[in-house]
């Protein structure tokens, strides 16, 4: 077991929304609002490229993976650290490696020993190609210091494997009745399969807690992948979360411009890659959405953009004016982005920069939020 050192403050903030450059359909700034007191940003530890951050439900526990493949847990009451045994051999490159980590919210007891924990990671396929696959497993955790993943089984697989290194997404959402997990399927940067119902490609999936297709899909009843499918159309996603009315949002990166927040409906194609708010890297235009075009529109867009990595809906109690905001981590913005939803429509509402490319965000009992960068740091964001 590694101890850290334990809150070294960074910097304090006032409690000011900077300047947004979030686009909304008219396609103006939105302005900034500000809020009385201080936000203070503690450094907690230093991991070793962090894709997920997430607290065993009801315990100061916090799981991390490594992209290379390292699963970590840390004591977020003491700063102590330890590496979690059992974690799968991941494809790791470009932005394919170990990814999220999952726990079902009923499960909460003082321990996190005899959990069911959910990973997700990309794995190596036949001719250099890869998919993201969700796992299943049980932690086995006496001690903090002899933790590991039990009989850990993959339980869905991203259809087809394909060559490159990107998109996986592998996002992981249960619902709030428990009955269904949500997985964010990417595009892998392939484009036209996310307009293609025989692939799990650009898709976000709806599947029991034991990875097959679940009851009341739209093509219930059809072949996999078809029969998975939730909704289509969609890019890159790496944050979903639950609001206060049950319904299901994600955030989604663009191409260059147009990363979008999307209120996510049974049946609902988002259009990529037919319609985008971005243009293609090489400064090929790709056509805006329209009223008429026939497919879902994003509830707010950003150009330029925020890059999201992950996104939460502030449940806590000690931003109590943030109740029911969504949270997003925004890599190349460099900041928490907070969003105000009204309905089906959303407005930025501010950004607090931190140092480094937040990639992943969670939320403690407490209310603290927990935040991890590319960078490696994990800090804690408080009043």
């Amino acid at each position: 077991m590694n101890t850290l050192s334990k809150m070294t403050v960074l910097s304090s903030l006032p409690m000011l929304a900077l300047a947004s450059c979030a686009n909304a359909e008219d396609g103006e700034s939105a302005a900034a609002e500000a809020s009385s007191g201080e936000m203070t940003i503690a450094e907690m530890g230093e991991f070793e490229r962090p894709w997920a951050i997430e607290f065993a439900p009801g315990t100061n526990m916090l799981f991390i993976t490594e992209k290379e493949g390292v699963l970590k847990v840390m004591d977020t009451a003491t700063g102590a650290t330890a590496t979690v045994a059992g974690a799968p051999e991941v494809a790791f490159g470009g932005q394919g490696g170990f990814g999220d980590v999952a726990f079902l919210p009923s499960e909460t007891s003082d321990s996190v020993d005899g959990r069911t924990i959910y990973l997700s990671w990309a794995e190596f396929g036949k001719a250099d190609t890869r998919g993201a696959v969700v796992g299943k497993g049980t932690l086995a955790c006496p001690t903090m210091d002899n933790c590991a993943v039990e009989g850990l089984e993959v339980i869905w697989r991203q259809w087809p494997k394909v060559t490159g290194r990107g998109h996986y997404s592998h996002r992981i959402s249960f619902s709030p009745d428990e009955q269904y997990m949500f997985v964010a399927s990417g595009d892998r940067q392939k484009l036209d399969p996310a307009q293609d119902r025989g692939s799990a490609l650009g898709k976000i999936l709806r599947l029991n807690l034991d990875g097959t297709p679940a009851e009341g899909n739209p093509w219930e009843g059809e072949s996999r992948p078809i029969s998975e499918i939730w909704s289509w159309g969609h890019r890159n996603i790496l944050g979903m979360d639950w609001d206060a009315e049950n319904r299901l949002w994600d955030v989604e990166h663009g191409p260059a411009g147009g990363d979008e927040l999307n209120l996510v409906k049974r049946e609902a194609n988002y259009g990529w890659p037919t319609r985008s708010y971005g243009e293609h890297y090489n400064g090929d235009p790709i056509t805006d959405h329209s009223a008429d075009d026939g497919f879902e529109k994003p509830a707010i867009w950003w150009t330029p953009v925020i890059a999201p990595g992950d996104m939460q809906f502030y449940k806590g109690e000690m931003f109590a004016d943030w109740q029911g905001d969504a949270l997003i981590a925004g890599l190349s913005s460099k900041a928490v982005v907070r969003v105000e939803i009204d309905g089906e429509t959303a407005k930025e509402a501010a950004r607090y920069p931190i140092e480094g490319r937040v990639r992943s965000l969670d939320i403690a009992d407490d209310g603290s939020i927990w935040i991890a960068t590319d960078e490696g740091d994990v800090m804690r964001l408080s009043m």
